[in-house]
């Protein structure tokens, strides 16, 4: 199972990284983890007609803006998109005149599908799915996917909450946020994560590796700062990866 991380930034794109998309590939389909403007080099992967999964966190632009991409796109087996209660409702609206062009003008298919708080498992597939809301200004999906007897948790534009350690317990992989820098305190009223509360996270919830991304825009411009996190997150918990535009690892 190979992760490709096609967006790293959190706010908004600079010339060292987009915002925030993963890509991870697996024998039976493609998950995708937020639309961010790193979407666009999705069909750089995408090579074959196995299914996409696009499993969105929250409607901030940062998440959704790479949508504006989708009409280059000629994927045949379409995509199918994922998110909470209320996902179907709003895409339709931010997917169509005069802020895009509609879903139904592309050329493929798409489907939205809103997701229950749970756990769901997704018929002919062996792809299982928890969903918890986390806390942040806005509501926003925390993910729990199970595939091919690994476990990836993501959860992004949050701070620290039980649903977040709930959601990573014991995984292979916490894909989380590092919007913060390391010093920085939160700020309840926009709630992000700082390297060391990732970390907490992750010792918390017994996960297996910890890979950061979301990366504040104005707190992380380069990738010293990111290595900088690296080393503050890693006073309470290893391993840890940084992510950065097209990083290949596998899980």
């Amino acid at each position: 199972m190979k992760l490709h991380v096609l967006g790293s930034n959190g706010w908004y794109p600079t010339n060292e990284a987009s915002t925030v998309c993963t890509l991870i590939e697996t024998n039976d389909s493609y998950i995708v983890l937020d639309a961010g403007s790193g979407i666009y080099k999705l069909d750089e992967y995408i090579k074959d007609d196995k299914p996409i999964y696009l499993f969105l966190s929250h409607f901030h632009l940062d998440h959704v803006y790479g949508f504006h991409a989708f009409p280059k796109f000629r994927f045949k087996q379409g995509i199918t998109i994922f998110g909470q209660p209320g996902t179907k409702e709003t895409l339709q609206t931010l997917m169509n005149k005069p802020f895009s062009v509609s879903f139904e003008n592309l050329p493929f298919k798409v489907s939205v599908r809103d997701l229950p708080e749970g756990e769901t498992l997704l018929s002919d597939t062996d792809l299982s799915i928890e969903t918890g809301f986390l806390v942040h200004a806005d509501p926003c999906f925390g993910y729990r996917l199970t595939v091919e007897d690994k476990t990836i948790t993501y959860c992004t534009d949050t701070g620290y909450c039980e649903n977040m350690v709930k959601l990573a317990r014991d995984a292979d992989l916490l894909i989380t946020e590092c919007a913060l820098g390391v010093e920085e305190q939160p700020n309840p009223e926009w709630p992000h994560l700082n390297p060391k509360l990732a970390a907490q996270v992750a010792k918390e919830a017994g996960a297996k590796k910890l890979l950061l991304t979301h990366f504040g825009a104005t707190n992380y411009l380069t990738n010293e700062n990111r290595n900088e996190a690296k080393t503050s997150a890693q006073e309470t918990f290893s391993p840890v990866v940084i992510a950065k535009d097209n990083l290949e690892i596998e899980i």
